[in-house]
């Protein structure tokens, strides 16, 4: 078991950072280590079964973590979309799926079986696949998690149907011309009631445990601090949804899913969170190592045409149909490619819907091999492909995807130019607006951009970080450039460009946080907000003047503190990477203000 575990980091630590280098991502990373260590490589791991009982705890716990970011009441708000996108995406890939499974030979139960089983995609693929390169909050990132959230609820009746696709079947009776009281009765008898209510019954005790149950306990493990016990409680809870949702049959993911959503309102959510993530991305890492251990290279070299002729109908199908579902919701091209890029491989439940299939006598084991391996594959191929979209092809879509619109006044005058209008940008705008002060905005967000020019706003698409883009919307002309960018290392570009092709340009700057003030301060950019800390200002001076501290003297307290702050983020700039100065610096600030405040008390 040692030679095991270490075999397993060594694969880790040389793999991963090579694969994000060449900037594949992580899960591409932790496939190709599988594929070293497992049997159809150096053999050094050949217990696939063990690893990845352990490694599925990864999933449920990516499972857990996204449920305590989503509200109970958001479900329901999403109810629609997860409905409308799942069926939309699941059955119609399920049923082209058997039609060709029943045209290469497999029976009408068989490749019914197939599939549904392949219509299915892995959220233990998809999800960090996504929120590695930030798009979980994205429209596609967003309709992919629907897509998923839906198979995982469907998929305990997936299993369940399996059982009804075996001789006498619910299809021969109907074909027979059986009375519809038969039918029923033939319905009623193949029916796993006792699964069915486990199932309810496990519902109905995570139900109880996440209302009324976790935050007593919490609250009552807080109180010994004990930081060690609220680990292994939370721990707990985890694992222990997720084997309540096996016992009862149903997906330990879904339950896991279940029990974070529940918590997501809890006081302790904060600390849960903290707790997990550390275990989640090591035990996840070790699922995709399992599953590249798990590809059986011999069944490749006994019918390698058909299993490449699986592999890419599987993948064409289920991309196809992505796109036509993302264009229904009226996608750009953008979007509807990475929604359809991240959801054609298999999942992990395919594999428990094949082994079902054998138990009930649907398929034989050389089908389900087939199946299996067509599965693996594509959870090999579609990380690769998807590194690939979003390294060669999105580039060329977000410079040729231009929105509706007219395009930007080449040479425009305008005072003001705005670089991202998002949320900071939008406020920055409509103050220039109530003054009658002109402006151009860029953002890159082409269904934003057109959304905004409704209400009169001289937005354009474009990459405020490239020269051509700049000059084109007024940049030489102007007086002021405005840089409310979302994402730091692209607000830090355009301050470089600016800087240095620019600079007559006064640059006003969106900071994240304080290092990112001190980057930008570096660039020389003089007037830096930074993102939290006037809202937190502003909030301290309300808390100030609620506990009775007269107003004039909370203003002061506050301007004296911003000052203070202001100049010790200077001070800080030249040893920013010495955290020994940084904190005897801070240090003495804290001393300085305790003075002048006790002084300020005096007078």
């Amino acid at each position: 078991m040692i030679i095991t575990l270490v075999a397993l980091l060594a694969a880790t630590v040389v793999t991963v950072p090579l694969a994000r280098r060449l900037g594949v991502g992580s899960i591409v990373g932790y496939l190709f280590a599988g594929l070293i260590i497992g049997p159809a490589g150096l053999r050094l791991v050949t217990g696939i079964s063990e690893i990845r009982s352990v490694s599925e705890l990864g999933v449920t716990m990516l499972l857990f973590l996204i449920g305590l970011e989503i509200r109970p009441h958001r479900l329901w708000i999403l109810r629609k979309t997860i409905l409308g996108l799942g069926f939309g995406h699941m059955i119609p890939s399920a049923a082209i799926l058997a039609v060709l499974a029943h045209f290469a030979g497999l029976g009408w139960p068989a490749a019914t079986v197939v599939g549904l089983g392949l219509s299915l995609s892995s959220t233990a693929i998809v999800l960090p696949m996504l929120n590695e390169r930030n798009l979980l909050s994205a429209a596609s990132g967003r309709d992919a998690f629907a897509v998923l959230l839906f198979q995982d609820m469907a998929f305990i009746p997936l299993v369940a149907l399996v059982p009804l696709l075996v001789g006498n079947t619910l299809a021969s009776h109907l074909a027979a011309g059986a009375a519809p009281a038969d039918v029923a009765a033939h319905f009623a008898h193949n029916v796993p009631w006792l699964a069915v209510g486990r199932a309810v019954l496990a519902v109905a005790a995570i139900l109880f445990g996440g209302m009324v149950l976790a935050d007593r306990v919490f609250r009552l493990i807080g109180g010994a601090r004990t930081p060690e016990v609220f680990t292994a409680m939370t721990l707990l809870i985890v694992v222990g949804t997720a084997a309540l949702a096996h016992w009862a049959g149903l997906s330990a993911s879904l339950g896991a899913f279940m029990a974070g959503a529940l918590l997501s309102d809890s006081e302790f959510r904060h600390a849960i969170q903290a707790d997990i993530e550390p275990f989640e991305g090591l035990l996840l890492g070790f699922f995709f190592i399992s599953v590249g251990m798990s590809v059986d290279f011999s069944l490749f070299h006994s019918e390698p045409l058909l299993i490449v002729a699986s592999v890419a109908a599987l993948l064409v199908v289920k991309t196809a149909v992505g796109f036509v579902v993302a264009f229904a919701k009226r996608r750009n091209v953008a979007t509807a490619l990475r929604f359809a890029a991240a959801l054609p491989e298999g999942s992990e439940f395919s594999f428990v819907v094949f082994a079902a299939a054998v138990g009930a006598g649907v398929l034989n084991r050389a089908q389900s091999g087939l199946a299996t391996l067509t599965v693996a594959l594509s959870m090999l191929v579609v990380p690769l492909g998807f590194a690939g979209i979003e390294r060669w092809v999105m580039p060329r879509i977000a410079r040729r995807q231009t929105p509706p619109t007219t395009p930007i006044e080449e040479g425009a005058v305008v005072p003001v130019l705005i670089c991202g209008f998002g949320r900071v940008g939008q406020i920055v705008g409509r103050l220039l607006s109530v003054r009658r002060i002109p402006f151009v905005a860029l953002d890159q967000n082409a269904e934003h951009v057109a959304f905004v020019r409704r209400f009169g706003a001289r937005a354009y698409f474009g990459d405020p970080a490239r020269l051509t883009v700049l000059r084109a919307a007024g940049a030489g002309n102007a007086k002021l450039l405005v840089i409310a960018l979302d994402d730091p290392d692209a607000a830090l570009r355009v301050a470089d460009l600016a800087r240095r092709h620019l600079p007559h340009l006064t640059i006003l700057a969106r900071a994240r946080n304080r290092r990112h003030a001190q980057l930008l301060m570096d660039r020389g950019v003089e007037h830096i907000v930074r993102e939290t800390f006037a809202s937190s200002l502003e909030l301290g001076e309300r808390a100030l003047r609620e506990l009775g501290i007269p107003a004039e003297e909370a203003a002061r307290t506050i301007f004296t503190f911003r000052q203070r702050d202001e100049a010790l983020l200077t001070e800080t700039l030249g040893f920013a990477g010495d955290p020994s100065r940084v904190v005897a610096s801070i240090e003495q600030s804290v001393a300085e203000l305790q003075s002048l405040f006790e002084a300020d008390r005096g007078g």
